[in-house]
């Protein structure tokens, strides 16, 4: 059996909201254990590895976040 997930084993509701996202938005990630992820800009979601890719232009210019969508709590949409 391959240990790869089917877009199907990508539960969650944070999941089902991303896969819904327009790329761009800018949001907070809260992830399981405490940690946010402050203004970063949504940029994509695997449906085949639940990996969602962010990038982070204040903090970190030019840097990529990859987590699994399974691993993020919360998010928050920042407003215009």
């Amino acid at each position: 059996m391959s240990n790869k997930k089917k877009c199907s084993e990508c539960k969650g509701c944070v999941c089902d909201q991303l896969r819904r996202l327009q790329i761009q938005t800018e949001v907070d990630v809260f992830l399981l254990g405490g940690q946010v992820l402050e203004d970063v800009v949504f940029i994509s979601i695997d449906r085949k590895n639940c990996c969602a890719v962010f990038t982070d232009p204040t903090t970190e210019p030019g840097s990529t976040l990859i987590v699994d969508c399974q691993d993020i709590q919360a998010i928050r949409i920042e407003a215009d």
